[in-house]
């Protein structure tokens, strides 16, 4: 495998092509960069005595390093290229080597989380989406399926209304969800989610892929029929309809979910000798399994190599 650049003439670095070899130091500095933080790019290769560290220097000359980063690209500029078919299609045969190979060679445990998190960025490109309520406001929305481990199993990027699977009446939060969970139909695994993804139909659909789930839910969400209860503290409601359930606990505030993957506690009121709600199985299965995703961006975070770009792909 080769990687051409286009630099101008202006110096021997800019007349050789790039090797395999070479990007893969490229990459092992650029993640080494996160564990020898400086102000500047150029610091890393610096003589300076209170900043210096040889490995960056003894790895890849600081020019050699440049040339590569400012010509970085993932797709070869091809004619005839249609960008309005699909939006990644700077990134997408990167992007599907990676979901390929990181699903190919490992087995996801019994329990799996999906969530949505947001990699940060502010500059313009055509998918980027503001969510008032994260902490990064502004960035590229992605979903993730991730098991116990922090294993990063599955993922895919927001990138707008999709055409396709509106015409086939299902929304895009559905359609994220079974692209997700393609890989592991028919093994009887169960999937967690936060009430992002929340649908009845959603349900029905996964448990023909032998799939159950557990969830949280929002109100108004279609084909729930939401009704007014006036609940003390530990109170339960439950209504099933086949194997779903749907539990409504009182606890500071109303706790709505839905699953089928757990038994329904009988309603009542449960609370200790204290007047504090007790928590259900459900509901501490719940808060267990989905910090699956946080967990995978926590140890993703240790190894950030981001820094300020025009360019989304980088």
């Amino acid at each position: 495998m080769m990687f051409t650049s286009w630099l101008p003439d202006d110096g021997p670095s800019s007349q050789r092509e790039v090797t395999e070899a070479e990007m893969f130091a490229f990459l092992a500095l650029t993640l080494q960069m996160r564990h020898t933080i400086q102000g500047r790019l150029q610091d890393y290769w610096t003589k300076m005595e209170q900043l210096c560290c040889p490995l960056y220097g003894q790895t890849m000359a600081r020019a050699r390093y440049y040339h590569i980063l400012h010509f970085l690209h993932f797709t070869e500029k091809k004619g005839g290229i249609d960008r309005t078919d699909d939006r990644l299609w700077k990134l997408r045969d990167l992007f599907e080597i990676i979901r390929t190979n990181v699903s190919k060679f490992y087995n996801p445990s019994e329990n799996l989380a999906i969530d949505e998190v947001i990699v940060k960025f502010k500059v313009r490109v055509l998918f980027k989406q503001y969510i008032p309520k994260k902490r990064k406001r502004f960035g590229i929305r992605m979903f993730k399926l991730c098991d116990s481990t922090g294993y990063k199993y599955d993922m895919n990027i927001y990138l707008g209304k999709d055409r396709q699977r509106a015409e086939q009446h299902l929304t895009a939060k559905h359609s994220a969800v079974t692209s997700l969970t393609k890989g592991v139909e028919g093994f009887g695994h169960k999937l967690y989610m936060d009430s992002f993804f929340s649908s009845p139909d959603l349900y029905d659909d996964l448990a023909q892929k032998k799939i159950l789930c557990c969830e949280t839910v929002r109100p108004h969400r279609k084909n729930l029929r939401p009704k007014t209860m006036r609940l003390k503290r530990g109170d339960i409601r439950v209504r099933t309809r086949g194997d779903l359930s749907a539990v409504v606990l009182k606890d500071k505030r109303d706790v709505r979910l839905l699953t089928n993957i757990h038994d329904p506690r009988r309603e009542g009121n449960y609370c200790d000798e204290h007047g504090n709600a007790m928590k259900p199985a459900i509901v501490a299965d719940y808060n267990r399994h989905m910090g699956y995703v946080d967990n995978t961006d926590r140890m993703a975070n240790s190894y950030m190599a981001s820094r300020r770009t025009w360019k989304w792909t980088k």
